[in-house]
């Protein structure tokens, strides 16, 4: 069997753990601080240092503390894609604002600068682009648009550690960006997120709220919640962000190797000025069934990201007139891209997706 995912873990990020675990401070410590520094150095590289990162439980909350910082809530709109793990909508939904989704691009599934246009109304108090699969969305028309009506921007940069678009990586484009370290994503804590941001008062009151609203024990300064990393969740961020550009190159070669290779599906598509990073290798095809029965017996592993579109689902329903988004979500499969990939497996791939 040929995993679609799996997380990588070495002994070096064993005798991190370990060491935490010696050291006795487990929340909130000296090696989420660490984290933080390094997260933002090495994604701002080239920058002018002001950067700022926080880090959190998940990549949900991630998300969810920027729009509580921002003081987006009950009565406000954030525009949205429906293609998206519903993460991304249920974060706006927990501060009491409304997703309002927006149609995507339908050969880089991320949103569509149009369709965002068209859905901005006087309750739109931000946008949420996500950078779905690794390729980040469209930013500079994306910001364009949050500029002309006084909107924020929140990158959900979730599966998107180290994109870029025209030097500039994903996190370091708008007001806020957020990032997951689930064990499936291209680096690992597994768990916890991080959120970016330029704005220092802003990451100010965002650790204000990841800390039940106290700057220093007992002193409160307003609503929080608990929603801190762990000293052993940072331990393992740090030794893998260490190897993350070298996993992405792998990731990358992969694509390119499958890219030449497949036959009788669509390869995903690159933007000029893009720097993919393949958190996921996602193809389309017309007979999705069978290419799905091909793998499996094969041993190959694969998944279907997204089957059932956000506006679609029970907790929304919504009506939404997103063409593309429906379109796709009856093509996209995705295709193990792992940097840990032999060329064995490679062969192997394309043989069992070759009609």
């Amino acid at each position: 069997m040929i995993p679609l995912s799996r997380p990588l873990i070495g002994e070096e990020e064993k005798r991190a753990v370990c060491a935490v675990l010696d050291s006795g401070m487990l929340a909130q410590g000296p090696e989420v601080a660490a984290f933080e520094n390094e997260f933002a150095a090495w994604l701002d590289a080239g920058g002018n240092a002001g950067l700022h990162a926080v880090a959190v439980a998940n990549g949900t909350v991630a998300l969810q503390l920027a729009l509580m910082a921002l003081g987006i809530g009950a009565g406000d709109e954030v525009i949205l894609p429906s293609f998206t793990f519903i993460a991304t909508a249920n974060a706006v939904h927990a501060c009491g604002a409304v997703p309002v989704f927006a149609d995507i691009e339908s050969d880089v599934f991320t949103l569509d600068p149009r369709a965002v246009a068209a859905a901005i109304t006087p309750r739109t108090a931000a946008i949420m682009p996500v950078h779905i699969y690794g390729h980040p969305a469209d930013m500079d028309a994306i910001n364009a648009l949050a500029e002309r009506h006084s909107l924020a921007v929140i990158e959900d940069a979730a599966q998107a550690h180290g994109a870029s678009l025209h030097g500039r990586r994903a996190g370091t484009m708008g007001t806020a960006a957020c990032f997951s370290f689930y064990p499936t994503k291209n680096m690992t804590t597994g768990e916890g997120g991080m959120v970016t941001t330029r704005d220092a008062a802003l990451a100010d009151r965002m650790r204000i709220i990841r800390n039940h609203g106290m700057r220093a024990r007992y002193q409160y300064e307003g609503y929080g919640l608990n929603l801190r990393m762990t000293d052993i969740e940072a331990a393992i961020g740090r030794v893998q962000l260490r190897r993350l550009d070298g996993w992405n190159a792998r990731r990358r070669a992969n694509a390119a190797w499958l890219d030449a290779n497949l036959r009788g599906v669509v390869v995903p598509a690159v933007r000029d000025g893009v720097e993919h990073v393949y958190h996921q290798y996602t193809v389309m095809s017309d007979d999705r069934d069978s290419l799905v029965a091909r793998l499996e017996e094969a041993g190959v592993g694969h998944g279907v990201y997204y089957p059932t579109p956000v506006h679609r689902t029970p907790q929304y329903a919504v009506e939404a007139d997103l063409p593309v988004t429906d379109a796709v979500t009856g093509r996209v499969l995705s295709l193990p891209v792992r940097p840990d990939l032999s060329a064995e497996d490679l062969t192997a791939i394309a043989a069992a997706v070759a009609p």
